[in-house]
């Protein structure tokens, strides 16, 4: 088999912040086959710098690649029923929303509040992705993986991602080691609907369903995230840049008592703990909207950051150093990147 090596290959159209970029050496990968083909004859391929690159959604290069790229585009969605629950798996290369599409018009459920999470399936284990109630974690059965440093196929369970809040195995200790190949989700052909979050019900009340399917769900979810968040073909962004925090409830309730004329937007996680919405700390700190040079905060939500045409990626990441600092300063909350910076 031959494979195709671009060097010095353009990596703007790649990322979905649309920042300028380039990798020494970028192949695209198709196939498992092809997968544990190209490191059997490339051999040096880990002694090297290489990334695994799936939609460019969750990423910032501030800088070019002096490695390899590896793209894994790895097709297909296949299902298998069983009495109360279906198997869905899907190629690491397919479209994370086409996926809970294809879902969501066969009645399976679970994913639905997933709808528009930009991104290919492959990255989904990585980052635990999630969305209004739900995380990849409460579907996940398992992926296959390719091992750099065996050169073999094998398949985890859920226990072996080691998943928790925007985290995995794979973006830990484990970072640059497997490449995910195929994810398998456990479903349900019961549904059980999740309006727990406001804006959900809200929107579902403002069009008058009473009882909603996984359809009105997906669709109410993708018409938020579409008022909300920019279209990347439009204007360059990655999504929420960062994870909402999560503090102590003792932590809260002493924000509460300092800034006693605000409502602070919390969500609990457990008896001791709480989740800040990161957008309104952000947004508090004056930052909604704002703009330095290309780089700035999206308009409808403080938790996106933008290239409005021509920012760095250095000054994106800069810009999100001055929030971060900022967060701190006023409310002693120490943010983290959701984006993986290069």
């Amino acid at each position: 088999m031959e494979f195709s090596i671009k060097e010095r290959f353009p990596l703007k159209a790649y990322n979905t912040f649309g920042v300028t970029a380039f990798a020494a050496e970028f192949i695209e990968i198709n196939s498992e086959e092809a997968l544990v083909q190209f490191f059997e004859k490339r051999k040096d391929a880990v002694q090297q710098p290489f990334l695994v690159l799936g939609g460019g959604s969750n990423i910032l290069f501030t800088r070019d690649f002096e490695g390899l790229i590896i793209r894994i585009g790895i097709p297909g969605i296949s299902h298998q029923l069983s009495e109360n629950e279906v198997w869905v798996t899907a190629g690491a290369g397919v479209i994370w929303n086409d996926l809970v599409w294809y879902c969501v018009n066969r009645n399976f459920a679970g994913i639905e509040n997933m709808a528009l999470i930009p991104g290919t399936v492959g990255a989904a284990p990585v980052q635990n992705i999630g969305a209004y109630g739900t995380e990849l974690k409460d579907v996940f059965g398992s992926c296959r993986v390719f091992d750099t440093k065996s050169g073999k196929i094998s398949t985890f369970s859920k226990e072996d991602c080691q998943f928790s809040y925007r985290e995995s195995l794979f973006k830990r200790e484990a970072r640059g080691r497997y490449i995910i190949t195929q994810v398998t989700l456990r479903l349900s052909l019961n549904p059980t609907i999740n309006t727990s979050y406001g804006a959900i019900q809200a929107e579902l009340t403002k069009r008058n369903i009473l009882h909603p399917t996984i359809k009105d769900v997906a669709e109410v979810v993708s018409a938020i995230r579409t008022e909300k968040l920019p279209d990347p073909s439009t204007i360059g962004n990655s999504g929420s840049f960062f994870k909402n925090p999560i503090v102590t409830v003792q932590h809260l309730q002493q924000l509460q008592f300092t800034f006693q004329d605000m409502n602070f937007v919390y969500y609990p996680v457990d008896t001791n703990h709480v989740k800040l919405a990161a957008g309104w700390l952000i947004e508090q700190c004056g930052w909604k909207g704002k703009r330095i040079g290309d780089a700035g905060t999206w308009k409808n939500q403080a938790l996106v950051l933008v290239n409005h045409q021509n920012a760095s990626g250095s000054d994106i990441y800069n810009l999100s150093e001055q929030i971060i600092h900022d967060v701190k300063e006023r409310f002693n909350v120490a943010l983290e990147r959701e984006v993986n910076i290069i």
